[in-house]
């Protein structure tokens, strides 16, 4: 059995992100902001959401024989729910790092240089089950100008889509580009 061929997927994945990016990296810190908020907020009313697709994983994770250790990093509780949002409030509260000026200086022929940060563009992250990793890693990239690919785990496949479901509200509510966080599902 040959795998399948997801090339032509992942381009039109990549050519929507990479748009979505140049719009987020143009775009101010208020708004920026606005969006983090109204992904922490949709993540603590959609609580129940992600608490029922976290309970599939936990019970898949269970059949899979996964110890404890592992059963722990993959489950949702109301306070990690609750912790996600937080963290994505935190960077609200966090200077904004495009174009702030790291260093300056003038060469001998009087020309001024400086160093200023821009955004990279597309991020793509693989990460284990940890399912708070997806709001985590969504958030530093939406705060840094970033659209991002996330790939988590297996385990949390249904955790990891729910929450970012409810971030995705989030960006719609601030008319925002959906393709900023897009999940890999293979």
């Amino acid at each position: 059995m040959t795998a399948p061929d997801y090339t032509s997927e992942l381009l039109r994945m990549g050519r929507e992100a990479r748009a979505a990016a140049r719009k987020l990296a143009m775009l101010q810190a208020p708004h920026k902001n606005r969006c983090l908020e109204a992904m922490a907020t949709a993540l603590l009313e959609r609580q129940g959401e992600l608490l029922k697709a976290n309970k599939q994983d936990m019970e898949n994770g269970r059949k899979k024989g996964l110890n404890s250790a592992l059963l722990d990093r993959l489950k949702l509780s109301p306070e990690r729910i609750t912790d996600m949002a937080q963290g994505l409030r935190t960077l609200v509260g966090l200077e904004n790092p495009v174009g702030k000026i790291d260093a300056t200086w003038i060469r001998p022929n009087g020309m001024k240089i400086q160093k200023v940060r821009v955004p990279i563009g597309v991020i793509a992250i693989i990460y284990e089950a940890r399912p708070n990793v997806t709001a985590d890693a969504a958030g530093l990239c939406l705060k840094a100008g970033n659209a991002v690919f996330l790939r988590g785990g297996s385990e949390a496949v249904h955790s990891n889509h729910a929450i970012a479901e409810a971030m995705l509200e989030g960006v719609r509510s601030v008319d925002l580009p959906e393709a900023i966080i897009q999940l890999l599902p293979w």
